[in-house]
C-alpha cells in the first residue's frame, strides 16, 4: 500500500464514519423516547442515565474519528 493509496483509504473511513455518526445522532434525537425506554428497560438503568451514556457514546465516537481518521487523513494530505 502507497501512501496516496493509505490517503484514499483515510478519506473514505473518515466520510464513513462521520456518516455513521450523523445517522446515530438523528436516530437518537428523532426517536429518542422510544429508542431511550428499550435501552432503560435491557441495561437496567434511568432514562436520564440513558441520555448522558448516548452523549458520552457520540462524544467518545466523535474524539475517535477526529484522533484515528480525520488529523492522519490532514497530515498526509500537507505531507503530499
Amino acid at each position: 500500500m502507497n501512501i496516496v493509496e493509505l490517503i484514499t483509504f483515510l478519506g473514505w473511513v473518515t466520510i464513513i464514519n462521520i456518516a455513521i455518526l450523523m445517522f446515530t445522532t438523528l436516530m437518537i434525537v428523532l426517536f429518542k423516547g422510544c429508542i431511550s425506554s428499550i435501552h432503560a428497560k435491557i441495561f437496567s438503568m434511568n432514562k436520564e442515565d440513558v441520555f448522558k451514556a448516548y452523549f458520552q457514546y457520540l462524544a467518545h465516537y466523535k474524539i475517535l474519528i477526529l484522533f484515528f481518521n480525520l488529523a492522519p487523513y490532514i497530515v498526509l494530505k500537507f505531507i503530499l
